[in-house]
């Protein structure tokens, strides 16, 4: 068998549970957890959002193989061939959506979260003592596509597509990884967490300067893995257009991309393509969400237009957005080390 083959099936399914976990009807929450779910929820702030600009980048892999420990080794076909591609100027949340705004959404919605969810939660308040403005802090998970999708909807966003996740998380030139070419390591990524039935890590989302892309989006790499607007497509590198793809108009799998907390440190390059059932709920996935921004033609350049603000249901993001992000600020990034072991069994 061939061994792309065998690496592309692991990758598929590395972001979430070795089985789909089928949406239900969540329970209501026990009164005493209820308590702290509002609590978190109130703790709800959106995230800042970064800008990219107009223009080229480089989408996908080229084929290499240079051994199976090497971060230059491709594994897997849906990766290629690397292309050129033109996307308009967007702008996507500097931060994963937080489980602050996921749980406030649920709330607006007067829906129970998912009892998956709400066992995790309660695991950490019982067994973990973790307060909860720390939790609020902890990227959403447990999430599937069609909420991800509606969150971002009812916020004036959307989720992001393939193209602009990749772009946003590697940049013009096509980094390897968001922060550049060198291997993932702790304190920039939270990544190789093999052990199948626990969460030994998780990062705040407002957390991971050190690691953020060249437009400023933290946690592209490692940490949750993020649901994209596209259908997964086997083959669509082959035939996308070379301006604004928006992925296959039907399929079985929705993109996943970013890997997370699980993943070895290849599944964090940028460009590696993941997928799952649309209403799968993992542990290690979650999103963030994006929007498009108007752009006039400027000396020679795209740029964000500056006749338009840009703004999100809950306010001012800021004042004609810049063609290039602020330079990044460096800090430790924060993170919570946990044993769930007795959770998942």
């Amino acid at each position: 068998m061939r061994h792309s083959f065998i690496i592309a099936v692991v990758a598929l399914f590395i972001v979430g549970l070795s089985c789909p976990q089928p949406s239900v009807a969540a329970p209501e929450p026990r009164p005493e957890l209820a308590i702290h779910l509002d609590a978190i929820a109130t703790l709800a702030l959106p995230s800042p959002m970064v800008t990219v600009p107009a223009g080229w980048f480089l989408m996908g892999t080229n084929l290499r193989h240079e051994g199976p420990s090497s971060l230059e080794t491709q594994f897997d076909d849906t990766e290629l061939p690397q292309r050129r591609i033109w996307l308009d100027p967007f702008a996507i949340d500097r931060d994963e959506v937080s489980l602050a705004e996921y749980l406030a959404f649920m709330k607006e919605k007067r829906q129970s979260p998912p009892e998956e969810l709400q066992r995790l939660i309660w695991h950490l308040i019982t067994v973990h003592f973790l307060p909860d403005y720390i939790m609020a802090r902890w990227p959403a998970l447990y999430v599937t596509w069609a909420e991800a999708d509606e969150l971002c909807r009812a916020r004036r966003k959307r989720l992001p597509t393939e193209a602009e996740w990749e772009k946003a998380a590697r940049g013009p030139e096509g980094n390897l990884f968001p922060w550049g070419s060198k291997p993932p390591a702790p304190g920039i990524a939270v990544f190789g967490q093999h052990h199948v039935h626990e969460i030994p890590l998780v990062a705040a989302v407002d957390s991971g300067e050190e690691g953020q892309s060249p437009y400023g989006a933290r946690h592209m790499a490692g940490n949750i893995a993020e649901w994209a607007q596209d259908w997964f497509g086997n083959d669509y590198y082959t035939i996308m257009p070379e301006r604004n793809p928006q992925g296959p108009a039907t399929g079985r799998y929705k993109s996943v991309r970013g890997g997370s907390w699980k993943s070895n440190p290849n599944l964090l390059r940028a460009a590696t393509r993941n997928g799952a059932v649309p209403d799968q709920r993992a542990p290690t996935i979650g999103f963030r969400c994006a929007q498009p921004v108007p752009f006039s033609f400027r000396g020679g350049y795209w740029t964000p237009s500056s006749k338009a603000d840009l703004f999100t249901s809950r306010g001012l993001i800021q004042k004609r957005a810049p063609y290039w992000p602020a330079p990044a600020q460096t800090a430790s990034m924060a993170v919570t080390f946990l044993s769930l072991s007795t959770l998942i069994h």
